[in-house]
Order: structure tokens, then sequence, then C-alpha cells
């Protein structure tokens, strides 16, 4: 391998991690919180029955 294709490589591996570090693992995130989230509030629908004033 010449020094031109590890600089590529290295870049693209930095890129990647960069983009799995700033959008990925927050969206993931907020997803499943507010995912875990909703399926509460559905349950509480469910099992208890509506809110009442």
């Amino acid at each position: 391998m010449d020094a031109e294709t590890v600089q590529s490589g290295r870049r693209g591996e930095l890129l990647l991690f960069l983009f799995i570090t700033v959008v990925l693992f927050p969206l993931l995130s907020v997803m499943i919180v507010g995912g875990y989230g909703f399926a509460v509030w559905i349950s509480q629908m469910l099992f208890t029955g509506p809110p009442t004033a």
C-alpha cells in the first residue's frame, strides 16, 4: 500500500467516527428514550384508563 491509500483510509475512518459520535449515537439515544416514554404512556392509557379531570 502506498501512503496516499493509507491516508485516504484514515480520513474515511475519521469521518465515519465523527458521523457515528456526532449524529448517529445522539439520534439513536433520543429515539430509544422517546420510544420508551411513548411505550410507558401507551401502557398507562391501556391499563389505567385515560386521565380524568
